[in-house]
C-alpha cells in the first residue's frame, strides 16, 4: 500500500556556474521538474521546489586563472546568468540561491560536524600529487600529461578527454602541474573519507528491494554500483575556493564539491523558511524528489542518501527519475566545445517563445534512453502540432465565436450522439494525463494534453458549423459552446508543459480562476460571458531563423576542428634539386565531370596557357556538384608522368589540401593569375 505523504519537497540538480544552461539541462532535469511541480500545485498539493548553483570546485578555479579573476568573479556572474534565464524560461523555483552563501557554509559544516562527532568518518594518508613551485597540493584537473592509453599528451589527471578513459594522475606519463609546468612530487597528505563500503547492505536493502518501482535506468545504474561494491570515498581536499573543515588540524583543506553540493538542497530550503524548514526535510510525512540527469545518479541515490543516513536526522529520497542524456544534431553536446543551445541565447534568439522550447524537450525528453535535437525537428514540432493543431483550433473556435455570437457564449442545446461522444472521449484525457505524469512519463502525459486539440479539431471538422449557420442556428450554438469548453480545458491540461501559452489563452477566454480537478468539467465558461477578441497562440517560425541556428553549430564544429587540428609529422627532407624537378602551374578549370563507373574520380578540363589538358582526380565525395569548379583557378603539377585513370588519361595531378572537416579542397591562389603561369 503506498504510503500517504502531507507535502512533497522537490529538487532539481544544482547547474555548475562556470557557465550557462544549455538544452540537455533543460531536457534532462528542469522542464520534467517544473511540469511536475506545476501539476502538484494545479491538485492544490502542498510542494516545495529548490534550486540553486553549485559554486565550489577546481573547475571553478581554473576558469578563474585563465580569465584572471577570482572563482567569486566567476561564479557571481554564472548564478546571475542562470537565475535569470530560469525566470524568464518559466522554471518556477520557491526558492533559488547558491552554495556560496553564508547559510550553506554554516549547514554544510553542521552536517559534516554532526557525522565527525558520531565517528563516521574515515581518516586516511595517502600519497598526492604536489607542485614545489606553487607550494600546493594539486587537484586531478591541475595535473596533465600522456595518457597511457592513446599517448595524448594533454590528458587530464582524471581523464582524456581525446579517447574518454577515466585515469587517476598516478596513471599519467610524464606528469606535470597545470599551474606551474613544473614536475610535481608524492607528498604524504590526510583526508577524511564517507565509508560506502560499511552502508552497502542497508543500501541494498533499500534500494534494491525497497525501491522497484524506480525507473529502470536509475535502479539498473544503483545495481551495478552496488554489484562491483563500494568504496570509502573522499569527502575533503587540498584547496583554497571551497567550504573549509569545521574541525581541528585540517587547514588548507575545503569540504569536496561531491559533498557540500547536494546539501545545498537543504541550505536553500533553509534560507527560505529559516523557521519553518525542518518539516520539509525531516518529517516522515514529507516525500522527498529528486529530478536529475544519469551522470548524477550515484550520488543522489547512493551517495547523499548515505550522508543522509550518517547524519541520522533527515528522511530519504522516495524517488529519483533521473532521464538519460540530450544529444544536439546526432552529437553528444559538449560544453567545452561549445556545442550546445544555450538558454541565455535562445531566449534573445526566439524571444516569446519560451513554451515552443518546452514542448519540443518535452516531445524529445531521454526519459528512457539518449534522445536528440535537431532545428529542423524544433520547427516542424512548432509549426505542424503547436501552430497547425493546438493553435489552429484555438483560433477557429475564437474566430468563430466572434462571426457568430459577437464574442459571448453561446446556449448548449440538446447534444446529439456525436457531441456525447466527443465529450466521453474529451473527458478521459485528465485520468490519462494524471496517470503518466504521476509516474514521471512527461512526454507522453504531453501527447496526451495534445490529443485534446486533436479531438477540438476533429469535432469542428466533422460538424462544419459554418455550414449549418446557413440554416440551423440552434445547432451551431451548441457546436460553439462544446468547442469553448474543449478550448478552456486545454488551458488547464497544457498547464504545468506550456505555462506561458496557457496563461494567454486563459486571458483570451477571461477565466479568472482553474485548477486540475477542474478538467474535463463541460461548463468552465458560462453562457452568456465573453470572450476576447482571437490573437494567435502561436506563430510559425520560418526557414530563415533555423538556417541561421544551423549556420551557427556549423561555425562551431569548423571552428573546433581549427582549434584541434594539429599537422602531420613532416616528411623526410629533399634537396632543393629534387624540389626544382616539380613544374608547378596555375590553371582554369574549363570542365569537370564525374569519370562514368568510378565514385572517387573527377574529369577535368583544364585551360594550362598551352592548348589545355585532362586531369583526373580523386576528389569526387569531396565536391558532389562538380560544376561548382568550372572557372575556378587551381594549381597542378604540369610534368606529372601520365597515366590512365578508368580509361582517361590524367596528364598532371591537382593539388589539394584538407581543411578544418577533413575535406580535401583544391588548392588555388589568392589571387587571379593567368593560366600557365608557373607557382615559385
Amino acid at each position: 500500500m503506498q504510503k500517504k505523504f502531507k507535502r512533497t519537497t522537490v529538487t532539481s540538480a544544482l547547474p555548475y556556474a562556470n557557465g550557462p544552461v544549455h538544452i540537455g539541462h533543460l531536457a534532462g532535469v528542469y522542464v520534467p521538474a517544473d511540469i511536475y511541480v506545476r501539476y502538484l500545485r494545479l491538485k492544490g498539493e502542498d510542494v516545495l521546489f529548490i534550486g540553486g548553483s553549485d559554486e565550489h570546485g577546481v573547475p571553478i578555479t581554473i576558469k578563474a586563472k585563465k580569465e584572471g579573476l577570482t572563482p567569486q568573479d566567476i561564479v557571481d556572474r554564472y548564478h546571475n546568468i542562470i537565475k535569470n534565464s530560469f525566470k524568464e524560461f518559466g522554471i518556477s523555483f520557491d526558492v533559488y540561491s547558491r552554495t556560496t552563501s553564508k547559510t550553506h557554509h554554516e549547514v554544510a559544516s553542521q552536517i559534516f560536524k554532526t557525522i565527525y562527532d558520531k565517528g563516521g568518518f574515515v581518516e586516511k594518508t595517502s600519497e598526492q600529487y604536489y607542485d614545489e613551485e606553487a607550494k600546493q597540493f594539486l587537484a586531478d584537473r591541475y595535473i596533465t600529461g600522456e595518457c597511457p592509453h592513446c599517448h595524448n599528451q594533454e590528458a587530464y589527471g582524471d581523464q582524456c578527454e581525446k579517447c574518454g578513459t577515466s585515469l587517476s594522475p598516478l596513471e599519467l606519463i610524464n606528469p606535470k602541474s597545470a599551474i606551474s609546468g613544473s614536475k610535481p612530487v608524492l607528498k604524504e597528505t590526510k583526508h577524511w573519507y564517507l565509508p560506502l563500503d560499511k552502508y552497502e547492505n542497508w543500501l541494498r536493502e533499500w534500494i534494491l528491494e525497497g525501491h522497484k518501482e524506480w525507473k529502470t535506468n536509475v535502479y539498473g545504474q544503483c545495481k551495478s554500483w552496488l554489484d562491483m561494491g563500494l568504496q570509502p570515498r573522499a569527502v575533503s581536499r587540498d584547496l583554497d575556493w571551497g567550504i573549509p573543515l569545521p574541525i581541528e588540524n585540517a587547514e588548507g583543506k575545503v569540504l569536496y564539491v561531491w559533498f557540500d553540493a547536494p546539501i545545498g538542497y537543504i541550505s536553500n530550503t533553509k534560507e527560505l523558511l529559516p523557521n519553518d524548514w525542518e518539516k520539509w526535510w525531516k518529517s516522515e510525512d514529507t516525500r522527498l524528489l529528486h529530478f536529475i540527469g544519469k551522470d548524477n545518479i550515484v550520488f543522489h541515490c547512493i551517495v547523499f542518501p548515505t550522508m543522509l543516513k550518517a547524519e541520522g536526522s533527515y528522511i530519504l529520497p522516495d524517488n529519483v527519475p533521473a532521464n538519460e542524456f540530450l544529444n544536439l544534431e546526432g552529437d553528444k553536446i559538449s560544453t567545452s566545445r561549445n556545442w550546445a543551445v544555450w538558454l541565455n541565447e535562445y531566449l534573445i534568439d526566439f524571444p516569446g517563445k519560451q513554451d515552443v522550447l518546452r514542448y519540443v524537450l518535452t516531445a524529445n525528453a531521454p526519459e528512457t534512453k539518449d534522445n536528440d535535437f535537431t532545428w529542423k525537428d524544433f520547427q516542424a514540432r512548432n509549426n505542424n502540432e503547436l501552430v497547425a493543431i493546438y493553435g489552429n483550433f484555438v483560433n477557429r473556435t475564437l474566430v468563430l465565436t466572434q462571426k457568430y455570437f459577437e464574442g459571448k457564449i453561446p446556449a448548449c442545446g440538446e447534444l446529439t450522439e456525436y457531441d456525447s461522444t466527443t465529450l466521453k472521449e474529451f473527458a478521459s484525457i485528465k485520468k490519462s494525463v494524471e496517470d503518466l505524469l504521476d509516474v514521471f512519463k512527461f512526454r507522453d502525459a504531453q501527447k496526451e494534453a495534445m490529443n485534446l486539440a486533436r479531438i477540438g479539431n476533429k469535432y469542428l471538422a466533422d460538424t462544419e458549423p459554418w455550414k449549418l449557420a446557413k440554416t440551423d442556428m440552434k445547432r451551431v450554438e451548441t457546436i460553439i459552446y462544446l468547442a469553448l469548453q474543449i478550448t478552456a480545458n486545454l488551458s488547464i491540461a497544457f498547464e504545468p508543459f506550456l505555462p506561458f501559452s496557457s496563461e494567454k489563452l486563459r486571458n483570451l477566454l477571461n477565466m479568472d480562476s482553474f485548477n486540475w480537478n477542474e478538467l474535463g468539467r463541460t461548463d468552465l465558461l458560462k453562457t452568456g460571458e465573453s470572450v476576447s477578441q482571437p490573437e494567435l497562440l502561436f506563430d510559425k517560425i520560418e526557414d530563415d531563423a533555423i538556417e541561421a541556428q544551423i549556420q551557427r553549430l556549423l561555425n562551431i564544429k569548423q571552428q573546433n576542428a581549427l582549434n584541434n587540428f594539429k599537422p602531420a609529422e613532416v616528411k623526410q627532407q629533399v634537396s632543393f634539386d629534387d624540389f626544382g624537378k616539380l613544374d608547378i602551374r596555375v590553371g582554369t578549370i574549363l570542365e569537370c565531370i564525374k569519370v562514368p563507373k568510378a565514385d572517387k574520380l573527377l574529369q577535368f578540363k583544364i585551360d594550362d596557357g598551352m592548348g589545355g589538358r585532362t586531369i583526373v582526380s580523386g576528389i569526387a565525395k569531396y565536391y558532389p556538384n562538380p560544376e561548382v569548379l568550372v572557372g575556378k583557378q587551381v594549381c597542378f603539377i604540369a610534368n606529372f608522368e601520365s597515366r590512365k585513370l578508368k580509361g582517361v588519361e590524367s596528364q598532371g595531378m591537382i593539388l589539394s589540401a584538407e581543411d578544418a572537416d577533413g575535406r580535401l579542397v583544391v588548392v588555388s591562389p589568392s589571387d587571379i593569375v593567368r593560366s600557365g603561369v608557373s607557382v615559385c
